[in-house]
């Protein structure tokens, strides 16, 4: 019995030096990811596009402007509304700044992106307009399945909280 309290206080201290050797995990700010190649991903957007959400059908136009240093996105929302997306790199980041119809802009860092499956998501970084309670664009992810699809979704927050999240599939117009 006392030889079982001592090889498990013994697993124990292993764990907790395993942990400690391992250090702290990176801050958010310190994740790197290949920001070239993503925003290269991004370029081959270009173009126009059909769109699709639980609200019913809109369209996007994605531009790449400034010399090739910046992807614009034209989101035009089911029933006439228009927000405006800007993509570039930050040094090392890929950021975005995204023009809401909330009267806000959320800034976002990239913190993942797969070239394989092409996920790619971004985190909140701040932004202009925004107070502690106000509602805002709080983070995104997309899944850039192929050059004539791919899917998005956005996350709204309010007051600390999820609010609602917008799925929306994108076609390539031919």
């Amino acid at each position: 019995m006392k030889m079982n309290k001592v090889a498990a206080l013994a697993s124990l201290v292993l764990a907790a030096t395993a942990i400690a050797a391992a250090g702290p995990a990176a801050p958010r700010s310190e994740i790197k990811i290949d920001a070239g190649a993503a925003f290269s991903r991004l370029k081959s957007l270009a173009g126009d596009w059909n769109v699709e959400s639980a609200r019913g059908r809109g369209h996007s136009r994605f531009a790449v402007i400034a010399n090739g240093s910046v992807v614009l996105e034209h989101f035009g929302e089911p029933g006439g509304g228009e927000m405006l997306t800007a993509y570039h790199l930050d040094g090392d980041k890929l950021v975005l700044t995204h023009y809401c119809m909330a009267g806000n802009e959320p800034h976002m860092v990239a913190e993942k992106f797969d070239a394989a499956s092409g996920e790619l998501n971004f985190a909140f970084a701040g932004g202009a307009n925004i107070g502690a309670a106000t509602g805002h664009m709080h983070d995104a992810a997309f899944r850039l399945s192929s050059n004539d699809q791919f899917d998005a979704k956005w996350n709204f927050v309010e007051g600390g909280k999820l609010k609602f999240s917008e799925d929306v599939h994108y076609t390539r117009v031919k």
